[in-house]
């Protein structure tokens, strides 16, 4: 297996951060060190948790944990959609979009922590 640059879920991840970042541009200054912060981060830390795990997928309870945090940080991630859309800064157009691939990256990163033997072929089972 190659990189974890290779995986679906980081992709999808990465391409949806990136999106992200580039719709949270038209946020109010005001939201600078909050929302749009947040949400950034949030979307980011979804990337950088999927190859944290991916890097330490020899120790199958290391890399559930790292990738659950990826999970998590998704979760994150569709909180702040969730305000970005109250507050009238994304359209529902947007809001509908970025959520649906947040999903589908959320049902990505499940099978990881679901099948981490996937992902190396020889995990080593340490608790």
């Amino acid at each position: 297996m190659g990189s974890f640059k290779d995986l679906t879920a980081y992709k999808k991840a990465f391409s949806l951060s990136m999106d992200i970042f580039k719709e949270s541009k038209n946020f109010p200054d005001d939201e600078k060190f909050g929302l749009t912060n947040q949400i950034r981060k949030s979307s980011r830390s979804v990337c950088s948790n999927i190859g944290e795990g991916y890097r330490k997928r020899i120790y199958s309870a290391h890399f559930t944990s790292k990738v659950s945090d990826a999970d998590m940080e998704n979760s994150e991630t569709q909180v702040w959609l969730d305000f970005s859309l109250a507050c009238e800064y994304i359209t529902k157009k947007t809001y509908d979009e970025f959520t649906s691939r947040s999903e589908e990256i959320g049902r990505l990163i499940n099978h990881m922590v679901e099948n981490p033997e996937n992902y190396k072929g020889k995990l080593i089972n340490k608790n």
